[in-house]
């Protein structure tokens, strides 16, 4: 999985091609000092200021015509606090690197989303979250950070120290300033056993309390024109260590997850007719397999098929009906859906504008091979999350607006009047952003 790029005449793309943007001026800080200079500078071009991690949202969410800014000098870790177990990282850095570092301290967050190639801000900055019956976001873990407001001035924020900011801008969506570092809860390093097992998909339904109730960490995959799914239980183990066989771990993450799936994917997209019989082999292909080994090497794994996506967090008590419900709009659509949706949990937190925020929370992602057109399905898959009240992930498609954010978020006001008063001038605004928030 490649970092966000740029393409002829200074053209940037995100990851999953589906949106580009040419910024005035791109601008590479190597110091906060020098970030704050150049929003200072923006400032005084009547410039607009947007930065980027990987790229790797789906939205035009880091797109600008003014100055973008890459973070990628801005990287490693600047202090490790023992004794309050915490870890301070600068925002650029890529969670692939932070949890290499954590390891080989000893050190582990305590939960993570399924892929590691997004900066650190990047994903806390939209809401990147994994699945868990207690343990919430990444956004969720931060014990303080440091932003560069619109007028240059650099703040850190804490539960203690600006409690107003930190409660929104630890999932700020880039409208409140630039996050340039961030501090997190850590913990010892500690072992999960996985355990993955194909299931129908009736029975998951059936069972779907149990299995939340059961597991520190339930999530799974439904493969749509199918009755069958994969399940993956993750949860804390004494040990021993007992990772996936290095054979074993290729032939099936890669040859099967990646290979295989591309190749699938390629003739589905020239012959969508094919899709459902291939769904059918596809959903039977991976055996039950359970291993133990450090947390991020569990929590995350190989994507290397690139996709468009959207994905919805419902509250976790409407989760089986509204599944129900998108599998009844698929089975009697001419849709041909070549990707699984995937499912996953998380706890009500206290952050503004978390997709979790105040309530117990599911999500479901629904996915689209890169380059195949997803309008159709992503439309009806949106009508029927937010027939549930969903709230859109922040990183990802959707077509909701300030109007409809507003309804679904108890604290929505409270994160636009911060804003009005951190960016009144509106110098982290881009059309993205006046469509989610307002102008």
């Amino acid at each position: 999985m490649s970092s966000t790029a740029s393409g002829r005449n200074g053209t940037w793309r995100n990851w999953g091609g589906n949106v580009t943007s040419r910024p005035a001026r791109e601008v590479a800080p190597a110091s906060v000092d020098e970030l704050a200079h150049a929003v200072r500078g923006a400032a005084e071009d009547g410039l607009t200021v947007k930065a980027v991690g990987a790229g790797h949202s789906f939205t035009s969410i880091a797109a600008t015509d003014g100055v973008l800014i890459r973070p990628h000098l801005l990287t490693g870790i600047r202090h490790i606090d023992r004794e309050a177990m915490t870890v301070t990282v600068e925002a650029g850095t890529p969670l692939r690197r932070l949890n290499l570092a954590l390891a080989r301290e000893g050190l582990s967050l305590t939960n993570m989303g399924d892929i590691m190639e997004q900066t650190v801000s990047g994903a806390t900055g939209t809401g990147t979250h994994g699945t868990g019956r207690d343990s919430a976001s990444i956004a969720a873990q931060i014990r303080g950070l440091e932003l560069v407001t619109a007028d240059g001035s650099v703040r850190t924020c804490s539960a203690h120290e600006h409690p107003e900011i930190f409660a929104a801008a630890r999932i700020g969506l880039g409208a409140l300033g630039i996050v340039t570092a961030l501090t997190f809860a850590v913990e010892p390093l500690f072992l999960l056993t996985a355990r993955e097992e194909p299931m129908p998909l009736d029975r998951v339904l059936a069972d779907f309390d149990a299995l939340w109730a059961e597991n520190e960490h339930f999530e799974f995959y439904w493969f749509p024109h199918t009755g069958n799914t994969n399940t993956k239980r993750n949860n804390r183990s004494a040990g021993p260590e007992r990772p996936v066989g290095r054979l074993k771990g290729w032939f099936e993450d890669e040859f099967l997850s990646n290979g295989v799936f591309q190749a699938a994917n390629w003739m589905g997209r020239a012959a969508p007719a094919a899709v459902p019989p291939m769904a059918r082999i596809s959903s039977r292909a991976l055996s039950a397999r359970t291993y133990t080994d450090i947390p991020y090497k569990v929590f995350t794994s190989p994507r290397r098929v690139r996709f468009v996506e959207m994905e919805y967090a419902v509250p976790r008590a409407a989760v089986v009906e509204t599944l129900r419900e998108l599998k009844a709009m698929v089975d009697r659509s001419p849709l041909r859906i070549s990707f699984p949706v995937e499912v996953r949990t998380a706890p009500a937190d206290d952050i503004t504008l978390s997709t979790a925020s105040g309530r117990d929370t599911a999500y479901i992602a629904v996915h689209m091979f890169r380059g195949t057109p997803y309008g159709p399905y992503f439309s009806a898959a949106e009508r029927v999350f937010t027939a549930h009240e969903g709230r859109p992930h922040w990183g990802k498609v959707h077509t909701r607006d300030a109007g409809y954010l507003s309804r679904v978020y108890p604290r929505f006001g409270e994160f636009t009047a911060l804003r009005d008063r951190l960016d009144p001038d509106r110098r982290f605004l881009n059309d993205h952003l006046r469509r989610v928030l307002g102008p």
